[in-house]
């Protein structure tokens, strides 16, 4: 093997061309041969018994060329990125530029780490939220233990909305029975939206015992063989069940946690919340600090060391489905997705982690942060500890020089954040009261009542 020539490129990238002289070309084609040969019919020869030198006249000297290539490029690739000290971080992209008798050469576009020129990093500021908890917050936190205790109870009246129905029924398209249109003893949540629209409203104002008839009109997009058809339902209410919640007293709490009275369960519940609230803002404030590292920093990312993170995240993604039982084939089709809509949607999170890990490393070899012998060993016994397995396991399968460098950029990662400060989060702006031509201002119009605002759509974290 030989280097023939070293170009940098954009985005941290290095193009080698690397030539295989004929020798190792010539023992990789016969290796190849005596591989595919059994595979070869030759006409006056047994099965695998052909000359190579016939088998070549008859399909080309290049038949095993392509074998004897992919035999010898990998090793010819990582010896030329060792003799030339790059630290390759990426996918190679491969190109043969020549193949013949003397041998064969390539071209290999190497990614390598770039070098991260690191902005301001110590003393970053961002908004941190002074957490609170309000009775209502604490009433909030006490509806799913209400929940858990509420009981469905019969009633002999008319069902209403808020109920449930226990309904027989069954669907008739023109007099003839449908497949799917039948169920008996149906827990029917009045109310709730789970039936065609309009067949819940009707059942409201039945009583047990009742049978009737209801028209339903199917929506257009529903499935194709019902879709816009107007068909007819026959019910009959067996049941009728309204929810009973608990009193919510000293005797509830006794019931659904280990204290005494209804006021120190609350409090509990209070605590617990503000701990989470907490932690919660602690954490935003880390990312929010940890964006701004990021931002300050200037780097050349190539574009092969963002591939191999996602490979990462996929690769866990898909350990993490299939301990639940769910092969990643299997889940990108209950989501309609293919593996590059998959790819697609994982890549702003593993380029977001190639530059923490950039900005983090830059950092650790700003401030000169080491690791000790000790605190190496310390991890270790820890992880040791945490998976219930010897230390010399652990050694053996977790690379030092990783867990070193992991532990320096937490060791980073700390600094930067005990170094920033916290400012109080801005409240939002209120809306200045709408003007009218003449520039008088137009009382602000009020409502019977206010709707509840729907909860915002979290963004989704990576892991």
């Amino acid at each position: 093997m030989k280097v023939t020539s070293v170009e940098k490129k954009e985005k941290s990238t290095v193009e080698l061309t690397v030539q295989v002289e004929a020798e190792a070309f010539e023992a990789a084609i016969q290796k190849a041969y005596l591989k595919n040969r059994g595979k070869i019919n030759v006409p006056g020869f047994r099965k695998g018994k052909a000359p190579r030198k016939i088998i070549e006249g008859m399909y080309g000297a290049s038949v095993f060329y392509e074998d004897a290539i992919n035999d010898l490029y990998p090793a010819a690739y990582e010896e030329a990125v060792k003799e030339q000290g790059l630290d390759d971080v990426g996918y190679p992209k491969i190109e043969i530029a020549g193949v013949g008798k003397e041998g064969f050469t390539f071209k290999a576009l190497v990614s390598i780490r770039p070098e991260a020129k690191l902005g301001e990093y110590l003393g970053l500021s961002a908004p941190k939220e002074e957490p609170k908890v309000t009775e209502k917050d604490i009433d909030e936190e006490l509806k799913p233990y209400i929940d858990r205790a509420t009981r469905l109870v019969s009633v002999q009246r008319k069902a209403k909305k808020g109920d449930t129905a226990v309904i027989d029924f069954e669907g008739f398209d023109n007099g003839t029975p449908f497949e799917g249109g039948k169920g008996e003893n149906y827990d029917l949540k009045l109310g709730a939206g789970m039936f065609v629209p309009g067949f819940e409203e009707q059942v409201i104002g039945m009583k047990a015992g009742e049978e009737k008839d209801i028209d339903i009109t199917f929506p257009e997009d529903y499935h194709a063989d019902l879709a816009g058809k107007a068909v007819v339902f026959h019910v009959k209410v067996n049941e009728v069940k309204e929810s009973q919640a608990p009193e919510v007293d000293d005797e509830f709490a006794k019931d659904v946690s280990e204290f005494e009275t209804l006021d120190d369960f609350r409090k509990d519940l209070g605590e617990k919340l503000l701990e989470r609230k907490q932690a919660q803002a602690n954490s935003d404030f880390e990312n929010a600090v940890m964006e701004q590292l990021v931002e300050n920093m200037e780097c050349e990312i190539p574009d092969g060391m963002v591939e191999v993170q996602l490979d990462r995240l996929m690769d866990d993604y898909a350990m993490r489905l299939q301990s639940q039982g769910i092969p990643m084939d299997q889940y990108l089709s209950m989501m309609g997705m293919t593996p590059e809509m998959m790819r697609a949607s994982g890549r702003p999170a593993a380029l977001k982690q190639v530059q923490m890990e950039l900005a983090l490393t830059a950092v650790a070899k700003a401030e000169n942060i080491q690791v000790s012998d000790e605190e190496y060993e310390a991890e270790i016994a820890k992880l040791a500890e945490q998976y219930n397995m010897p230390v010399e396991q652990v050694k053996a399968v977790i690379s030092a020089d990783g867990l070193k460098s992991d532990m320096a950029m937490r060791k980073a990662s700390e600094l930067v954040i005990s170094k920033a400060k916290a400012t109080k989060k801005k409240a939002a702006p209120k809306k200045a009261a709408r003007k009218d031509e003449e520039g008088e201002e137009k009382p602000k119009r009020t409502r019977a009542k206010k709707k509840p605002e729907e909860p915002a759509e979290e963004e989704p974290k990576a892991e």
